[in-house]
């Protein structure tokens, strides 16, 4: 049976019946179902198209400029963090679950809007989508480029991702590569006679500590670069002297810069030593020059910052919209067993979005 969501409730109550939809990345038809089901029920003024499990909504007003706003629906796995529940009160008050953050509450903020909003400033496309949280292949926004790429076109896109309820814009690039060493094998009560790929690591473990990141200003904004090795294997028994090493190494790197710009600094920094690229995505500059974003800044007041991470924002930025992140929530609750959002961030993002749009 299909879960009833009532989107002409109040966005914190909206949340609590989308965070009790379990939803976790590959999982997402109960809750597409429901998205679909109180879309076409509930917002007779918009198209609604079905994606696989992906729900994509718009309005066909002709008018002159078109905000995109996207929201994936996927979790990453439940951790007895089910039901939702609220504490406190007030300014104060909290509720806790499983996608509060990431990104049900933005998700709740978007269909909120997508209700409410019949005769919007700007014509609106809503993307509600799914398998963001696992690898990128997997993404429905792909698949969504693939077979429906108008959906994505627009003048600004706003990806629901927690961003404290202010705006953050562009995002930093990531890089993945595998860095290799190799030796020879021996056993390790005669280990003279080989060569041991572990310890052949130790440059490539010393240029990580004494890397200096930069930390660019692009369009005002301050960015942080990174190079963290995030694995390490190697070793093959007890008594062994290993043949191989592997250290995996993440680089995130500001918009300034492109995926091949980024790949080549670091073949820079580990020259010499066999890399190989494993996975990568463009960073998406600010863009707050663009009209719309700057109507979007005024709204939500405050100063916008720089997005220290990689969010979809890139994928819209890459076909040529500025887009920002703008959702309720802290991101360093993400993917936490204590994940939670205050429930005045919620209602901030839906007051904010609906002035600006409305």
């Amino acid at each position: 049976m299909t879960p009833s969501l009532d989107l002409r409730a109040e966005p914190v109550e909206l949340t609590a019946a989308l965070v009790d939809i379990p939803s976790v990345s590959g999982e997402e038809r109960p809750i597409a179902d429901a998205v679909e089901r109180a879309l076409r029920e509930q917002a007779p003024h918009l198209e609604v198209v079905r994606s696989g499990e992906a729900v994509l909504a718009r309005t066909n007003l002709g008018l002159p400029s078109r905000v995109v706003l996207a929201g994936h629906l996927d979790t990453v796995p439940v951790n007895d963090n089910l039901p939702s529940r609220r504490t406190g009160s007030g300014a104060d008050e909290l509720l806790h679950g499983c996608g509060t953050v990431d990104m049900k509450g933005g998700d709740a903020v978007l269909l909120h809007v997508a209700a409410a909003l019949s005769r919007p400033r700007h014509d609106l496309t809503f993307l509600f989508y799914d398998c963001e949280e696992v690898a990128a292949e997997r993404n429905g926004l792909n698949r969504i480029e693939r077979d429906l790429p108008e959906w994505l076109d627009g003048d600004l896109a706003i990806v629901g991702e927690p961003s404290n309820a202010s705006v953050e814009a562009g995002c930093q690039g990531t890089l993945r590569v595998e860095i290799r060493t190799s030796g020879s094998r021996a056993h390790t009560a005669r280990a003279w006679m080989g060569e041991n790929a572990i310890h052949a690591a130790e440059p490539i473990l010393r240029r990580l500590r004494d890397y200096e990141p930069r930390r660019p200003e692009i369009d005002g904004l301050r960015f942080h670069e990174g190079l963290q090795a995030v694995r390490i294997e190697g070793g093959v028994a007890g008594n062994v002297v290993p043949d191989s090493c592997v250290v995996a190494v993440n680089h995130r790197f500001a918009p300034d810069r492109s995926l091949a710009e980024a790949e080549a600094h670091v073949r820079e920094v580990f020259e010499g030593f066999d890399l190989t690229v494993v996975d990568g995505s463009g960073g998406a500059l600010p863009g707050l020059g663009a009209p719309a974003a700057a109507e979007l800044v005024a709204a939500a007041g405050g100063e916008p910052v720089a997005k220290l991470g990689w969010t979809d924002v890139a994928r819209f930025a890459a076909r040529g919209l500025p887009a920002v992140n703008f959702g309720p929530g802290s991101p360093t609750l993400a993917h936490t067993q204590q994940e939670h959002v205050r429930t005045a961030e919620i209602r901030r993002c839906a007051d904010v979005l609906t002035r600006f749009l409305g």
